[in-house]
């Protein structure tokens, strides 16, 4: 099945009935969200997103559950998916997403801005067709940050990833973003 794009009242409604299904089998599942969804749902920055990147524990009835919501509402049955914990840092920095939609099954956390930025810097995707790159979720985090100098954000990186440095199309899309270009 071809991916949706998953708007926020979509997403909204596949998190809602996942939350169900874990309360009917008495579990609290933790979901860590990362990327799209958490432009999406959160920010308001993106329309939709293709996908959920997330962590879920328990793993292996998250998992179960997550099917089942693809089944019940037509979604690709990875819709939600844990191929983003490859590219986490293990210092990374967290906080509860304070939604009552989801009680009481889910209780779900979202990266710090500036984690979620050292996250976008290391990739800096550029567009390809179907997807489009990692700058408008950049550039949206650089507002949000509001930061001071190239320096200033190499630092916010190197606190997630540290000696890793950003790469060349990352500091010159700080730079474009700091001289007022986009």
């Amino acid at each position: 099945m071809p991916y949706e794009a998953l708007s926020k009242a979509r997403l909204t409604k596949a998190l809602r009935r996942l939350s169900e299904l874990a309360t009917a089998e008495g579990l609290v599942l933790e979901l860590a969200l990362y990327g799209g969804a958490v432009f999406t749902l959160v920010y308001g920055s993106r329309e939709t997103t293709k996908d959920v990147d997330a962590i879920i524990k328990p793993a292996a009835a998250g998992a179960r559950l997550v099917k089942v919501v693809a089944t019940d509402q037509n979604l690709s049955i990875d819709w939600l998916n844990g191929e983003v914990q490859q590219f986490l840092s293990h210092c990374g920095e967290r906080r509860p997403y304070p939604s009552q939609d989801f009680a009481p099954g889910l209780r779900i956390t979202i990266p710090t801005a500036a984690y979620l930025l050292a996250l976008k810097l290391n990739a800096c995707r550029q567009p390809l067709p179907g997807h489009l790159g990692d700058e408008a979720d950049i550039l949206f985090l650089l507002a949000r940050i509001k930061p001071a100098s190239v320096t200033a954000v190499e630092a916010i990186h190197d606190r997630f990833f540290p000696g890793e440095g950003l790469h060349g199309d990352a500091i010159e899309l700080i730079e474009e973003y700091l001289e007022g270009k986009k």
